[in-house]
């Protein structure tokens, strides 16, 4: 047996199942949306076994991106968990078959309740397709499984179907990377999406600062103190320019003079800064991408110096 070679079929399987699925979309994803857009109550997805727990990761998938969603197991849904449904919400039972005893069981009551029944099955003909509002076709021909009985194209097809519907809504609602950071706040993502410049920027007796008239030598102890790679020249509390560790370099290149020079001598009076308020992935952005890389950037209110970040600092905040 020739174990690649039959992996790489199984996943030609799925891509073909998964074609066909997609070839079958029509207006009932357009009216499914529709349904959770108007809805004033909640998303709750139903279903047992295999589909309840491709429908755990659809409903987390929602739930990430702004959309209020729960998962109910259906076989607890008929021991008192259907109190968590309510005539504001929206159910979406997922069955391969339609016929799974424990979601069947459990439609009279998602009626009686009153909220809005989405199948999401392979069977439109299936008692669940008949009680519910719209339907997703998520039918497929044959399961990757070479005994075709274990579900493989239809759980992929099931997944697939939730991902799109999830990326249908993150467009109607104008679902920004910032809003998705909200939702993620302990991972990496998150931390790249809300951490500000003011929340790694060096500041108060951090900062190294010089005035216009000060000697090179002063400059280069306020340098090494600081360890900043930079120190910022100031008048009258304002910020006029900023001397780096390679401005230094350069005015080396002239011995003779290099002791005799001031920070207005060698400073850069036109410089890259940004606002204290900005994402910090803005500030790396701007260090970055640009045709000479910058490794300190002065943080300005106005013309006021109040921080200082350095690229090492980003990225250590938001990789």
């Amino acid at each position: 047996m020739d174990i690649k070679k039959y992996t790489q079929e199984i996943f030609d399987i799925e891509i073909n199942e998964l074609k066909k699925v997609r070839d079958k979309i029509g207006k009932e994803i357009e009216e499914t949306a529709k349904l959770i857009m108007e809805c004033k109550g909640k998303v709750v997805i139903t279903g047992i076994g295999k589909s309840g727990i491709i429908g755990r990761k659809i409903a987390a998938t929602l739930a990430s991106t702004g959309t209020l969603t729960v998962f109910m197991n259906s076989a607890e849904g008929l021991h008192g968990d259907l109190g968590i449904i309510h005539r504001e919400d929206v159910v979406i039972a997922i069955s391969n078959s339609g016929n799974s005893d424990e979601v069947i069981s459990i439609i009279p009551s998602i009626k009686k309740i009153g909220a809005k029944l989405i199948a999401m099955t392979g069977n439109k003909n299936s008692k669940l397709g008949k009680e519910s509002d719209e339907i997703l076709d998520i039918g497929v021909e044959r399961e990757a499984c070479p005994m075709n009985i274990a579900p493989t194209c239809s759980t992929t097809a099931t997944l697939v179907m939730g991902d799109a519907l999830a990326s249908v809504l993150i467009k109607l609602r104008d679902f920004k990377p910032e809003n998705f950071a909200v939702y993620h706040p302990g991972g990496s993502l998150g931390r790249r999406l809300l951490m500000k410049v003011k929340d790694v920027m060096h500041n108060g007796t951090d900062l190294a600062i010089v005035e216009k008239n000060t000697n090179i030598d002063e400059i280069l102890v306020t340098m090494t103190k600081k360890k900043l790679g930079a120190v910022c020249v100031l008048e009258d509390e304002k910020m006029v320019g900023i001397i780096t560790e390679g401005d230094i370099r350069r005015a080396l290149g002239n011995k003779e003079e290099f002791f005799t020079y001031k920070a207005k001598d060698i400073m850069i009076s036109k410089y890259t800064y940004i606002g204290s308020e900005k994402m910090a992935v803005d500030a790396l952005d701007l260090m970055e991408n640009r045709e000479s890389q910058i490794s300190v950037l002065p943080v300005l209110e106005g013309d006021k110096l109040v921080g200082m970040v350095r690229i090492h600092d980003l990225l250590n905040s938001v990789n």
